[in-house]
């Protein structure tokens, strides 16, 4: 029995705090998990800028309104999940995702938690458990299932290398030089064909 596990953004749909630093014209908001593979100091840090500019919630949920997938996800998705099980595992938040799992008919996610006050200010945030791509993967290998992951960023490599099949795609160069013995793919197509080989 096999499960894909897919990251979401920069995978599926374009990368949330990248549409966020446009829409609210702060550019130091542009850092993701590709430029920072310390998940907790990039939260921290972006925490910090928000409350220094007063956004909340509200702010980052108009913006996520206006995102659409990325050109063919949806229909990319809805081909793999006729032919097996798919678990998107991201470092995203519930409060975040909702809008993008309906664009996309609702696949399951497993992803974190925003703490968010009475007033709109986020917090905090509460990850799933550590590791959390990484930690996923291995719960259902020891539940018997194969899995075969794909993702672009450093926080994407534990789930990929420890998969039956793994594949970089929309990647930066630095991490596909730095992991040449990981297939790299730019379309939808393309993926979807590697992962029908493994299956």
């Amino acid at each position: 029995m096999n499960v894909v596990c897919l990251d979401m953004e920069g995978v599926l749909v374009p990368e949330i705090w990248i549409a966020f630093a446009q829409a609210s014209g702060i550019p130091e908001l542009k850092r993701t998990t590709r430029d920072e593979p310390d998940y907790d100091k990039l939260m921290t840090w972006r925490l910090g800028i928000l409350k220094e500019h007063g956004l909340g919630l509200k702010e980052i949920q108009t913006t996520i309104a206006t995102i659409d997938p990325l050109p063919g996800a949806k229909e990319f998705l809805d081909k793999l999940r006729s032919e097996t099980q798919v678990i998107i595992l991201s470092d995203t938040f519930e409060q975040f995702a909702k809008p993008l799992m309906e664009k996309l008919g609702w696949p399951t996610i497993f992803c974190n938690t925003l703490e968010v006050a009475e007033n709109g200010e986020i917090t905090g945030y509460k990850m799933r458990c550590e590791k959390s791509k990484l930690t996923t993967v291995k719960a259902l290998q020891s539940c018997g299932f194969d899995t075969i992951a794909a993702g672009d960023s450093f926080n994407d490599l534990g789930m990929i290398q420890a998969s039956k099949a793994g594949f970089l795609f929309k990647s930066t160069e630095a991490i596909k030089a730095a992991h040449p013995e990981l297939p790299a793919f730019e379309e939808f197509d393309d993926l979807l064909h590697a992962i029908e080989e493994a299956l």
